[in-house]
């Protein structure tokens, strides 16, 4: 075998060789791992009964009412999921949520599995076609069946505080 004079040592081609696959691999691994940690949407409709699907134009404009104020309005986004929404009971009133706040049975909030804190979405009573926008500040819910949980106001406001748990549309806003 022949010997190559390579950095200052002898090695043979079979060791260049090895030493050639071996930084390949490691590139590749990098380049991999780089990816991975790249920017990417940060939630998924895993777990729910998710559609994909465009609003339309009548609907892509909503205003959004939290407690007595009117704040700016939002676009629907292509992200729409549907399931069983269900409403948290008084006892989580005052209670920390996932994201640190405290929980206010009065605010327009909800619980998502996997969606951002912070994200406004649109949640339509399937049943009787009322709506309402809410901020998720939370996680959950917990039973597998739901796809989303909504605070005591949220919950009046789509008419399912006697029923308890409601068919719901919940399309994300930007």
């Amino acid at each position: 075998m022949k010997n190559i004079l390579f950095s200052g040592n002898r090695l043979s081609l079979q060791m260049l060789r090895y030493r050639m696959i071996i930084m390949l691999l490691l590139l590749g691994i990098g380049g991999v791992i780089i990816n991975a940690c790249s920017s990417s949407v940060r939630f998924s409709s895993a777990g729910s009964a998710a559609h994909r699907t465009v609003a339309t134009a009548s609907e892509s404009r909503s205003t959004v009412k939290s407690g007595h104020k009117e704040n700016s309005s939002f676009e629907a986004t292509d992200m729409l999921f549907r399931g069983m929404a269900s409403y948290y009971g008084n006892e989580f009133n005052g209670r920390k949520t996932a994201n640190g706040e405290r929980y206010d049975q009065n605010e327009l909030s909800g619980a998502h599995r996997t969606l951002p804190f912070g994200t406004m979405v649109r949640v339509r009573n399937t049943s009787n076609d009322r709506s309402v926008i809410v901020r998720i500040n939370d996680r959950g819910p917990w039973k597998e069946s739901r796809v989303l949980d909504v605070s005591f106001a949220a919950a009046q406001e789509l008419d399912m505080t006697r029923t308890g748990t409601v068919p719901v549309e919940i399309t994300v806003l930007k």
